[in-house]
């Protein structure tokens, strides 16, 4: 039989004896896609002309999740999308199971009926059965006739794809799937005394594991992702999980069986929680009950460790933390994840280790197999899946002179600041976390000029005490040593968001709403507690703060006045005060452009937070991939605007400094240098080709050229590629 035919055949003799309307096979194409392959109750005419992306509409939140959808009215989900040309919208039950084979999905079997019903079990059981024989079928490779032209369906084919960097770094290695999932079969105890028993025995195991597993020293003992680790822990001694667990014991399951139970209700309750907290709890949770799974079952993690290939890249859907430390750190090259962010805990161990990290690679678990090779790159997020050999070579030759250029970054740390033409300069680097310190000396940083406190808040169950606060503050001052350090008042708000804060209320545009400097001020137990904890800590030292997206000079009064009251109440109760306190404002809102006098004179200092401040002068949402690239701060209205704040500074003698991606750029840091802008803080990795560059430029000849441009210029002119000119006439290292 003709492969369409059987294919056919297959779906039809589901729709009968599931008694289903329509029975459809998607399958996964090496681009990503889900194609219609076969129907039985849709328009045949959609088949191999219907398709869907991974994580888009139901099939492909199946694909990407690897995970069943039961739904009595599909057109209520949230991921519901529409397709016209299938003529599905009379129908409203929904079963869609992923088609797995060796933990990788390769396409997706949907049922559907008019009737609103939800699915069996037995029936869930049943498709779920059949998924597994048509993941034999696509694997052995029987539909490949079936492709369109220039679509591949085996999974030799490379895949570029642009992820998000969450840890710096470059990683050439082979793909390790993450498959912690453990197939539970023996379901019914006979003797649940004993059961009992061996639950306890494997939670005892578990336990003694846990504890030896975090007093390795692959990670420092000091930092962030201790707290996260010994949090772990603690799950693991939760009271309400074995209670739960032994419940479902007594309820005649099995010990294996009770923590897939226990595991499952967990997760389907969470299941439409969008907190990241909550989300990484439940990875905390996932972790832990697999864990007990495989001491329940006697599975050896030795002999796994021993076949991991030395240059291990693990891919994955989402991590525990703790499960990152299951695999030896001489065989990590990199982590590549479907979910992740920079606050998520399996990162912050991640950076701990030094191993480079990417996120919000959708679908990438789908669309890798074991050992097929891989290179992440944590500097621009760039994912290379089975790369061709002249990018494979490529990334060895940028490793190999990323390295000499290193060394040679490394041997500039010591040398004066100092342009060609004896212009001083400094570079600072931001951080957010204590394991961002160790870099402060590798990287050649004068000191800290951002440090975001706002992490502190953003990894935490609940409000960090003002004891926690002031610790983590006092250790990144005396890691800082006699370099200073910059702190951000507490910028939430926005995207940065506290799933335990629950009074901050629902806004259309967050970004312009109720954040930063704004809720501080509102809620002002939640500044003072912060200052109290900064100044305390800062006692014998300079303390430097600044403000979050002030808009009225008027906020810097009232901040500073919270301040005083402060000092006020820790001199009457005899606690140390710092020896200075210089009060900061961040301008990134553009109507103090038009009040930089008063701005001057009511701060210390100042600093441009220039992403914010582009954005909000060219209504340009920089997560907005339609619109981010189209306009380009090294240009004629931004660079004119960064000038008067400059001059304005100069003017008043208000020390100046500019924080954001702009600094970090090579040619960024040439232009803003070029109009007064000599006081730069960047990520660690820039701070290295950034005075590569300006220690070659000549920064008097730039200037006068940057400047009739903005004086005389035409208005079309385009700045960008005149600093790029000036460099390579100049021989500037710019790239």
């Amino acid at each position: 039989m003709e492969p369409q035919a059987r294919l056919d055949a297959i779906v039809r003799q589901i729709a009968q004896n599931m008694v289903a309307e329509v029975c459809s096979a998607y399958v996964l194409r090496a681009d990503g896609v889900l194609e219609l392959y076969a129907t039985v109750g849709l328009n045949p005419g959609a088949v191999h002309h219907s398709a869907l992306r991974l994580g888009q509409g139901l099939v492909g939140t199946i694909a990407s999740s690897a995970r069943s959808l039961n739904l009595a009215e599909a057109q209520k989900h949230p991921a519901f999308e529409y397709l016209p040309e299938t003529g599905e919208e009379i129908f409203n039950s929904f079963l869609g199971v992923p088609i797995l084979r060796a933990g990788r999905t390769l396409g997706v079997l949907v049922v559907q009926n008019e009737a609103h019903r939800l699915y069996g079990d037995d029936e869930v059981e049943a498709l779920e059965t059949v998924a597994m024989v048509l993941g034999e079928l696509i694997a052995a490779g029987d539909l490949k006739r079936l492709a369109n032209d220039g679509v591949e369906l085996d999974l030799s084919r490379p895949v570029a794809t642009a992820a998000q960097p969450l840890a710096e770094g470059i990683g050439l290695g082979h793909v390790v799937l993450h498959e912690p999932r453990v197939v539970v079969t023996n379901l019914f105890n006979e003797d649940g005394d004993a059961e009992i028993e061996r639950l306890a025995s494997a939670l005892s195991s578990l336990r003694l594991t846990i504890d030896d597993m975090l007093s390795r020293r692959e990670v420092a003992f000091e930092g962030e992702h201790r707290d996260v680790l010994e949090s772990y822990r603690m799950f693991a001694h939760d009271k309400g999980w074995v209670r739960r667990l032994e419940e479902a014991i007594g309820n005649g399951l099995t010990a294996e069986a009770s923590v897939e139970k226990v595991q499952s209700d967990m997760r389907a309750r969470m299941a439409a929680v969008s907190d990241p907290y909550l989300r990484e709890r439940m990875s905390d949770f996932d972790d832990l009950a697999n864990r007990l799974l495989r001491e329940l079952i006697g599975e050896d993690a030795a002999s796994r460790e021993a076949n991991l290939p030395s240059d291990t890249i693990i891919v994955a859907r989402s991590m525990g933390a703790a499960e990152l430390l299951d695999y030896p750190r001489k065989n990590l090259r990199g982590l590549v994840l479907e979910d992740g962010a920079s606050t998520s805990h399996v990162v912050i161990v991640a950076r701990a280790m030094g191993i480079p990290v990417v996120g919000q690679a959708t679908g990438i678990v789908a669309l890798s197999e074991n050992a097929d090779a891989i290179i992440v790159d944590g500097i621009s997020g760039d994912l290379h899946l089975r790369p061709q050999p002249d990018v494979e070579a490529a990334y060895t030759e940028k490793v190999r002179f990323r390295a000499k250029r290193q060394q040679e970054y490394r041997d500039l740390r010591d040398k004066p600041s100092l342009t060609r033409d004896g212009k001083p300069f400094a570079l600072h680097m931001n951080a957010g976390l204590l394991v961002d310190l160790p870099q402060l000396g590798e990287s050649g940083a004068e000191g800290i000029g951002l440090f975001r406190t706002e992490l502190q808040f953003m990894i935490a169950e609940t409000f960090p005490r003002a004891e926690a606060q002031e610790t983590l503050y006092r250790s990144i001052a005396e890691a800082a040593g006699a370099k200073p350090v910059t702190f951000r008042s507490l910028d939430i708000g926005g995207d940065k968001v506290l799933p335990y804060f629950r009074s901050a209320p629902q806004e259309e545009n967050p970004a312009l709403g109720w954040r930063a400097i704004r809720l501080s001020l509102d809620r002002p137990g939640l500044f003072r507690t912060q200052m109290r904890a900064l100044l305390k800590a800062a006692a014998g030292r300079e303390l430097r703060v600044m403000l979050p997206m002030i808009t009225d000079v008027s906020e810097i009064a009232q901040a500073r006045a919270i301040i005083h009251r402060e000092v006020h109440h820790l001199s009457k109760f005899g606690h140390g005060l710092p020896l200075r306190l210089n009060l900061g404002a961040m301008l990134e809102v553009p109507s103090l452009l038009f009040d930089l006098d008063a701005l001057m004179c009511a701060a210390d200092f100042v600093s441009i937070g220039s992403n914010d401040l582009f954005q909000f002068m060219t209504a340009t949402d920089r997560g907005n991939t339609a619109v981010a690239a189209r306009y380009d701060p090294i240009s004629k209205p931004f660079l004119k605007a960064l000038k008067a704040v400059a001059a304005a500074a100069d003017k008043h003698g208000t020390p100046l400094t500019l924080c954001g991606e702009l600094a970090g750029k090579p040619l960024g840091a040439m232009a803003l240098a070029a109009i007064g802008i000599r006081t730069l803080s960047m990520s660690p990795a820039s701070i290295g080709p950034v005075k590569a560059a300006l220690m070659a430029t000549d920064l008097g000849a730039l200037a006068g050229r940057i400047d009739t441009v903005i004086e005389n210029g035409a208005q079309t002119a385009d700045m960008h590629a005149i600093v790029r000119e000036f460099a390579e006439e100049n021989d500037v290292p710019y790239r």
